[in-house]
C-alpha cells in the first residue's frame, strides 16, 4: 500500500467505527508512525508504506476505533504553548481548561498590577492531574512559587514528568485535596487554581466511551458534582492571603451553587466566565481583606 492509501484505510476505520473525527485523528496518528502531517502526506502519498511502520499505524487505529482516547495513543497533548505527556491513569487537559489559566492570571494582575513575573507571589493548583494549569500559571507568573497538588499516584507520575519535560517552576506535593491537614502550610496564597472532579457520580456511566478510559478519580464529584468545592470553599480559600485570587473550572450547570459556595466563603466579586460553546466554565472570586 502506498502512504496515501494507508492513511485513507485508517480513516475509513476510524468513521465506521463512529469516531466524530476521523480525518483528524487518522492523520495525527499517521504522523506519530510516519513522521508526515497533512502536506508531507499530499507531496509524498505514492510512496510506498513501510511494513513496520503500518503495522503500528493499524495497531493503533484499532485501539482508537475501540474508544481509547487519541491523547493516550499519541502520548502527548498541547496545552497552551506547551506538549504535555499524557496516558492511562491520568486526564488529558482539555482546550477549555485553557481559560482557567488565562482566567486565573487576568483575574490575578486585575488584583495586584504590580504582580509582574509573579515574584514573591504564592500560587497552589489543586487536583493538579498532568501538571497542566499549574505548568500554564507558572509560564504565566514565571517567579512565582507554584505548588501542585495531586493525590493520585499515577497522575503524580505525570504531573513530575511535565514539570520536567517543561523546566518550568513548579512542585509537586502528593496530598489529598479533600483532607483539611493538607492545606496546612497554604496560607498566604496569591491564587488558588483547582480544576477538580465535577461530574456527579450518575452522569459518569453515560459520558463518551472515550471518558470511560479517563481515570473515574478525576471525574467523580460526588452525588452532586460538588463534593470538591465544598473542600476548597471550607479548607483551601481560607488559605488565601486578603485580596486573594481564587479560579477554579466547573460543569456547566454548576456556576450558581459554586458562587454561593465561594460567597459564603467569604469571596466576594464573583465572575464566571463561559468557554468557546457558550457554557459556564470558570468561577473566579478575590478574599475580602
Amino acid at each position: 500500500m502506498t502512504l496515501e492509501e494507508t492513511y485513507r484505510a485508517g480513516m475509513r476505520t476510524l468513521r465506521e467505527a463512529g469516531i466524530e473525527s476521523p480525518a483528524f485523528d487518522a492523520v495525527c496518528i499517521f504522523e506519530k508512525y510516519f513522521g508526515l502531517d497533512r502536506q508531507g502526506l499530499i507531496l509524498r502519498g505514492r510512496e510506498a508504506a513501510g511494513e513496520e511502520a503500518s503495522r503500528a499505524f493499524f495497531g493503533s487505529i484499532g485501539e482508537r476505533a475501540a474508544g481509547r482516547p487519541l491523547q493516550y495513543i499519541l502520548g502527548v497533548w498541547p496545552f497552551l504553548d506547551m506538549e504535555l505527556a499524557v496516558g492511562e491513569g491520568v486526564l488529558a487537559p482539555r482546550e477549555e481548561t485553557e481559560l482557567l489559566v488565562r482566567e486565573g492570571a487576568a483575574r490575578l494582575r486585575r488584583a495586584l498590577p504590580e504582580a509582574g513575573d509573579g515574584a514573591g507571589l504564592a500560587i497552589a493548583d489543586l487536583c493538579s492531574g498532568s501538571g497542566a494549569v499549574a505548568l500554564g500559571l507558572a509560564g504565566e507568573f514565571p517567579a512565582a512559587s507554584v505548588r501542585a497538588v495531586e493525590r493520585f499516584p499515577a497522575a503524580y507520575s505525570y504531573l513530575t514528568e511535565n514539570i520536567r519535560r517543561t523546566g518550568r517552576r513548579v512542585t509537586p506535593l502528593s496530598l489529598d485535596v479533600l483532607r483539611p491537614e493538607s492545606a496546612a502550610g497554604f496560607c498566604g496564597l496569591s491564587l488558588l487554581a483547582a480544576n477538580p472532579p465535577y461530574v456527579t457520580c450518575g452522569e459518569i456511566d453515560g459520558l463518551q466511551r472515550e471518558i470511560h478510559h479517563e481515570p473515574r478519580s478525576a471525574l467523580d464529584g460526588g452525588g452532586d458534582g460538588l463534593v470538591f468545592y465544598r473542600a476548597i470553599a471550607a479548607h483551601w480559600i481560607p488559605c488565601l492571603a486578603p485580596g486573594g485570587v481564587c479560579a477554579v473550572e466547573i460543569g456547566e450547570n454548576q456556576a450558581a451553587a459554586v458562587s454561593a459556595l465561594f460567597t459564603r466563603a467569604g469571596l466576594a466579586d464573583i465572575e464566571v466566565t463561559k468557554d468557546f460553546n457558550d457554557f459556564d466554565r470558570v468561577v473566579t472570586g478575590r478574599r475580602l481583606p
